[in-house]
C-alpha cells in the first residue's frame, strides 16, 4: 500500500521566529509579526492572522451516563483570547474541552461558535489518551494537520511538505521528521502533537494539559507557541495545574468544580478564596450529581 505522507521533508523556509514567553507577554496589543530570526530560535513561517472567531456557551451541562461532569456553564470566550481553564480534579476541565471540540455530547445547552461548527476547532487532548504504537513517523503525524487539504486517497501537495518541515522546527523536531512516534520522549511526543497543531492551523484552539510530564525546556518552548497563536488572532484555551503559568501568562481564566465557581481576568478569578470554594465543592461531591 503506497504511504502518501512519505517525505521528502525540505528545509524550513521560515524568517519569522518564536519568541520568548516574557517578550510577547510585554508586546503591545493587537497581533504583529514576530521579530526577525535570532541564533537558535524555532521557526514557523506560515504564521497567519485568522478572522478571530469566539466561542458562546449557553447552560452547557455535559454527563457520563446518569453522572454529571459539568453543570449550567454560561459564558464567552471572546474572539482573540487566551484563557486558562483551572479547577480541582474531577472538575470536569476535560469534559468541558471536550464538548466544545464536539467530541462529547451535550446533556443539556448550546455551544456555538462564530463560525457555525466545530470544523474550524483544533483540539489536544492529554497524552494518556493518545495511541502512539501505530507506525507513524514524527513527519507523517505532523502532515495529519493538513488532512483536509488532501484527503485520505491522494498525496499531499508538495506545498504541505514544505509546511511540515517548518511546523516540524517551530516545534523544536528538527532532525527527527524520519523517527517513529513510538520512539520519542514524552517531551518530544508532545512538541511533535504541536507540530500537527501549527499544520492545522484553526483560528480556535483547545488544549488539554499540555505541558504535563514534559520537561522544563520543551514547556517554555511549548508555552512559546501557545502565546505566539494568542498573539496571531487565533481563540486559545487551555486546561492548567499549574498557577505559576496561569497567572504569569494568561489574562483570563475560568475556574470550574462542576459548576462555574469564577470567570474572568486571572487576577480577580484565580485568588485562594475561589480555589478554596472550589475543592470544597468538588470534595463534596465526589460521587457525582445522579441525573434521572
Amino acid at each position: 500500500m503506497t504511504n502518501f505522507l512519505k517525505g521528502p521533508w525540505r528545509r524550513p523556509l521560515s524568517t519569522a521566529a518564536v519568541r520568548a514567553p516574557d517578550e510577547i507577554a510585554a508586546s503591545a496589543s493587537g497581533p504583529k509579526l514576530p521579530h526577525a530570526l535570532q541564533p537558535g530560535e524555532r521557526t514557523y513561517s506560515t504564521l497567519h492572522f485568522p478572522e478571530p472567531m469566539g466561542v458562546e456557551l449557553k447552560d452547557v451541562s455535559v454527563a457520563y451516563g446518569t453522572r454529571l461532569a459539568v453543570a449550567g456553564i454560561t459564558g464567552r470566550f471572546a474572539p482573540a483570547s487566551l484563557t486558562a481553564v483551572v479547577g480541582p480534579n474531577g472538575a470536569g476541565k476535560s469534559s468541558l474541552l471536550k464538548a466544545i471540540a464536539g467530541i462529547l455530547p451535550l446533556r443539556s445547552g448550546t455551544i456555538r461558535s462564530t463560525a457555525g461548527g466545530t470544523s474550524d476547532v483544533a483540539y489536544l487532548p492529554q497524552q494518556v489518551e493518545i495511541e502512539r504504537t501505530f507506525p507513524v513517523s514524527v513527519g507523517e503525524l505532523v502532515a495529519l494537520g493538513a488532512w483536509r487539504s488532501f484527503g485520505a486517497f491522494r498525496r499531499p501537495p508538495s506545498a504541505v511538505f514544505d509546511r511540515v518541515a517548518e511546523a516540524a522546527a517551530g516545534a523544536g523536531l528538527e532532525g527527527l521528521l524520519d523517527r517513529l512516534v513510538e520512539s520519542l520522549s514524552v517531551g518530544e511526543f508532545q512538541r511533535a502533537l504541536f507540530g500537527r497543531l501549527l499544520l492545522q492551523d484553526a483560528p480556535v484552539i483547545l488544549l488539554d494539559e499540555p505541558f504535563a510530564a514534559v520537561d522544563e525546556r520543551t514547556t517554555e518552548d511549548l508555552l512559546r507557541v501557545v502565546l505566539q497563536w494568542h498573539e496571531a488572532g487565533r481563540t486559545v484555551i487551555v486546561v492548567l495545574h499549574d498557577l505559576g503559568h496561569v497567572r504569569g501568562h494568561f489574562p483570563t481564566a475560568l475556574l470550574l468544580a462542576r459548576s462555574c465557581i469564577g470567570w474572568g481576568d486571572t487576577a480577580s478569578v484565580v485568588t485562594e478564596e475561589n480555589l478554596a470554594r472550589a475543592r470544597d465543592t468538588v470534595r463534596g461531591r465526589t460521587e457525582g450529581p445522579v441525573l434521572a
